[in-house]
């Protein structure tokens, strides 16, 4: 009896000793699997997750979902392996997701600016293609900048240096063009008030031969248009596209969707060039999950979502704002868009 018991227990102690160095013991690993997909034309916490105010909204209907990536972390050896054995997640070296030497928060924050970049590209692209009016407004200006007396964030430019400013492009080109240490004139409107200030011109750190203000620009609509994104808990820049669809769709008639379950991904800039994002296989999934027919793919990722295309779901390529127009047109109206087959 005493062998038998000797025996079991030492059969037991190994297993016993591995279940809790497996459950206790980390990875240095994190798990990248679907996340959660928001209607962009829809509602969140009861908030339009694209509000527009001062301009005439068209009703809408269907997804236009933008889908996300979900980051799990501190996985003991358990978790890791049965997330990697559901097929639907995948395990990446953690340091790629938070590099040594940044701290988790630094990496939060960064893909909390990124999505507020994306934000506003989004809106930016959607008033270009729609070409409607734009003003230059200051998003910030430096605390020790050559300006920092005389702009406040906020303020809109009119002129610099007797140059009108419709675009950043035409701050840029004025700035520059400017000799640095001469004061120059810059006409702003500040509270609904025109009026003059001087700037003396520094030098650019990059180049002492051109002018430098210490301000950082941003394009925003004329008038009486003002667009919010109320999405929070979200990061990085991949939203781009579909806020910009989504604003699009809510401010011309018809419906992009055609009333279907539309979802994508992918980052914008002002021009409306589509960039390529990453987890698409991810993010794949969780459009097919929650119901999507359709999933809008930047061209760049079309080689890597085309082999793991989950089922039902039809891939178009898309390469700038306007082939992602067109090609939801083309869908809506029963002819083919461009996929990534080819």
């Amino acid at each position: 009896m005493n062998r038998r018991i000797f025996t079991l227990l030492a059969a037991l102690i190994p297993i016993l000793v591995l279940g809790a160095v497996g459950s206790v013991v980390t990875v240095p690993f994190v798990a990248l699997g679907p996340g959660p997909t928001f209607n962009t034309l829809g509602e969140v916490g009861g908030k339009p997750v694209v509000d527009v105010q001062g301009a005439e909204v068209d009703p809408t209907t269907g997804n236009l979902n933008m889908t996300t990536v979900s980051v799990r972390d501190g996985l003991n050896i358990f978790e890791a392996v049965g997330l990697w054995l559901s097929g639907e997640h995948g395990l990446v070296p953690r340091a790629e997701v938070y590099p040594p030497g940044v701290s988790r928060d630094e990496v939060d924050k960064s893909n909390k600016q990124d999505f507020k970049d994306s934000e506003d590209n989004a809106e930016l692209a959607a008033l270009r293609y729609l070409k409607m009016p734009t003003v230059v407004t200051l998003r910030s200006v430096s605390d020790d900048g050559p300006a920092k007396d005389a702009l406040r964030k906020g303020d809109e430019l009119v002129s610099v240096d007797g140059k009108p400013i419709g675009t950043v492009q035409d701050l840029l080109t004025a700035a520059s063009e400017t000799t640095p240490g001469t004061t120059i004139a810059v006409v702003i409107r500040r509270d609904g008030v025109e009026q003059t200030v001087e700037v003396t011109v520094g030098a650019r750190p990059d180049d002492a031969e051109k002018g430098y203000l210490g301000i950082t620009p941003t394009e925003a609509p004329a008038g009486t248009l003002e667009v919010d994104f109320n999405l929070s808990e979200v990061g990085g820049p991949s939203a781009g596209l579909m806020f910009t669809l989504a604003l699009i769709d809510k401010l011309t008639p018809g419906e992009l969707s055609g009333g279907k379950f539309v979802a994508g991904t992918g980052t914008i800039d002002p021009e409306g060039k589509v960039g390529p994002i990453g987890g698409i296989q991810y993010k794949m999934i969780a459009a097919r999950d929650a119901g999507a027919e359709t999933f809008l793919v930047p061209a760049a990722n079309c080689n890597e979502a085309r082999q793991r295309t989950p089922d039902g779901l039809r891939l178009v390529r898309v390469e700038t704002l306007t082939s992602a127009v067109d090609s939801l047109d083309s869908i809506k109206a029963g002819k083919d868009a461009p996929t990534c087959e080819g």
